[in-house]
């Protein structure tokens, strides 16, 4: 063995060790996915400064490149927010009204021969049918949801319980510090402004208020293009990957007005390589339509979940679509299902039955 040879198993065991010691994301006290994020970019960091000091090389600094384009997206697989699947109450309404509208109240086509775009269109267009449901902005967005985690920090992908959460979100308009609840495990705690708002984080895609999300262009080109300029990048991404997964936050998190909620399903068609799955399933083990896309700088596939009757939005679930070093082709990777929406007056109360 070399002695370059070593230094790269000291420079891996270094790694390994500084990642073992930055605790896993707690989901607790950040929108959906961003700890990862902020851990993603914290990792990069330490690889480059330990680069510098060691005096790597151009060739070394291209096979860090290399690792950090085979890693998976822990922001989805390390700690899947069980938040993120709270249904779009606009979105829900729409699709039960919508299809009721247009297809006499009976069950939704869902062959397999319709393709993606059109399954799409037909959720903008019900969507944008529909009556905007009304939030004050001293009001919270509540969600109660179920999902499972998996923890890759060994190496191997470990699948997590099923584990129930609630939350409520502030609608409050300008920076917050605070911006709600979240209930886990027997624990309720704030979630706190995101990392190095030190003013409070503003409405965005961190923080979707309905009146931030009433702010977004309904043209499906411009709303698309919007999405690449907010979504942060990341090196050796796959940027329509991304953006597909921005997009799936608000469908899955936000309370979307009518017509943001049609030109989102019109900018996902837009988005090249996402695909129709007529037997997804979500964590409660119900099986819908899915619509979906393959990671392939992961190799993992994710797919919203929608009701087969009314379309309206379930959950998500991800799998492998190849061998890689923490699993096989087919393993779960992680997913989520919706249990209960509403808008409450006060963070911490349950809406009322």
């Amino acid at each position: 063995m070399t002695g370059t040879d070593n230094g790269r198993e000291a420079y891996a065991a270094e790694r390994a060790e500084l990642a073992r010691l930055l605790p896993p994301a707690p989901g607790t006290d950040l929108p959906p996915g961003r700890h990862e994020h902020h851990r993603e970019r914290l990792m990069n960091l330490i690889d480059d400064d330990t680069a510098r000091a060691q005096g790597r090389t151009g060739a070394d600094a291209q096979d860090r490149a290399r690792e950090r384009a085979d890693r998976p997206g822990r922001s989805r697989l390390l700690r899947p927010s069980f938040l993120a699947p709270a249904t779009a109450l606009a979105v829900a309404g729409a699709l039960v009204v919508g299809y009721s509208v247009q297809n006499g109240g009976g069950p939704a086509d869902t062959g397999d021969t319709r393709s993606v775009s059109q399954v799409l269109h037909r959720m903008s267009d019900a969507a944008g049918r529909s009556d905007a449901l009304p939030i004050r902005d001293d009001q919270f967005l509540y969600t109660r949801g179920t999902g499972r985690d998996v923890d890759l920090t060994s190496g191997k992908a470990v699948v997590g319980p099923l584990e129930e959460s609630e939350s409520w979100y502030s609608q409050k308009p300008g920076p917050q510090k605070k911006l709600g609840l979240i209930r886990q495990g027997g624990d309720t705690l704030p979630i706190n402004a995101e990392l190095g708002d030190s003013e409070g984080t503003r409405p965005g895609l961190n923080r979707p208020t309905y009146r931030w999300l009433a702010t977004l262009p309904t043209d499906p080109r411009q709303l698309l293009d919007y999405f690449d300029e907010i979504t942060p990048k990341f090196e050796g991404e796959d940027r329509d990957q991304a953006l597909f997964e921005s997009i799936g936050g608000l469908v899955g998190h936000a309370l979307l007005p009518p017509d943001t909620a049609a030109g989102l399903f019109e900018a996902v068609a837009l988005i090249p390589g996402v695909t129709r799955t007529p037997d997804a399933v979500d964590a409660l083990g119900r099986k819908g339509v899915g619509i979906a896309r393959d990671d392939e700088r992961s190799g993992v596939r994710t797919e919203w979940v929608f009701d087969p009757e009314d379309l309206s939005y379930l959950g998500w679930s991800s799998h492998l679509t190849r061998d890689t070093a923490y699993g096989e082709k087919g393993d779960f990777m992680g997913d989520s299902a919706v249990i209960e929406t509403a808008v409450v007056d006060k963070a911490g109360v349950k809406p009322q039955s």
